[in-house]
């Protein structure tokens, strides 16, 4: 399963991080790494970016990012 296909209220391990380039970076930044608990708080309208609960921060991601994130719940 993957962090886009998670719904708001759900919490999630993360198992793998698939992203390349900056993204990745980023993403490795903010603490997403394996064995992290990610909770998604919300979908915008249109349900594209969501926001997930990080180590105690609220982060936006679009689909196509959060497409890249392996999770198991």
């Amino acid at each position: 399963m993957y962090l886009c296909e998670l719904s708001p209220g759900q919490k999630a391990i993360v198992k793998a991080l698939f992203s390349t380039g900056s993204i990745r970076r980023r993403l490795l930044d903010i603490g997403l790494i394996e064995n992290t608990e990610v909770e998604c708080v919300g979908r915008s309208p249109l349900g594209d970016p969501c926001a997930y609960l990080i180590r105690g921060a609220v982060i936006a991601l679009r689909s196509e990012d959060s497409g890249n994130i392996l999770i198991e719940r």
